[in-house]
């Protein structure tokens, strides 16, 4: 199977910093992309950024100049460097990554979250 292991996040003073990481093992054969997606209160699931194996990377409109992936392709790594917080940052962040696994025909696959927390 294939796991996703999230770390980082957390409480923070609007304009602080917070990183993120994800963490994907098991029985991976290849990953097309990785990535972070957030679901603020009350509202729908929203790209925040992502990373293809090739290093191309997209954000969503609201971090685009705050926020920074990056990868380890060697150990199947995403980072979210999160900086300039802002309060409507506030959300559950989910690790993503779109990957074909040897053990099984699922190609996407979810963190549990992680809670990032910006007060004003």
């Amino acid at each position: 199977q294939v796991q996703l292991e999230e770390s980082g996040g957390g409480l923070v003073e609007a304009g602080g910093s917070l990183r993120l990481s994800c963490a994907a093992s098991g029985s991976i054969f290849s990953i097309n992309h990785m990535g972070w997606y957030r679901t603020p209160r009350g509202k729908l699931r929203e790209l925040v950024a992502r990373i293809t194996s090739g290093g191309l990377s997209e954000y969503g409109d609201s971090v685009k100049g705050r926020f920074t992936i990056s990868r380890d392709s060697t150990n199947h790594t995403v980072h979210l460097q999160m900086n300039n917080l802002r309060p409507e940052d506030t959300a559950v962040y989910y690790c993503n990554a779109a990957l074909i696994a040897t053990t099984t025909n699922q190609r996407d696959f979810w963190g549990q979250g992680r809670q990032v927390t910006v007060s004003s």
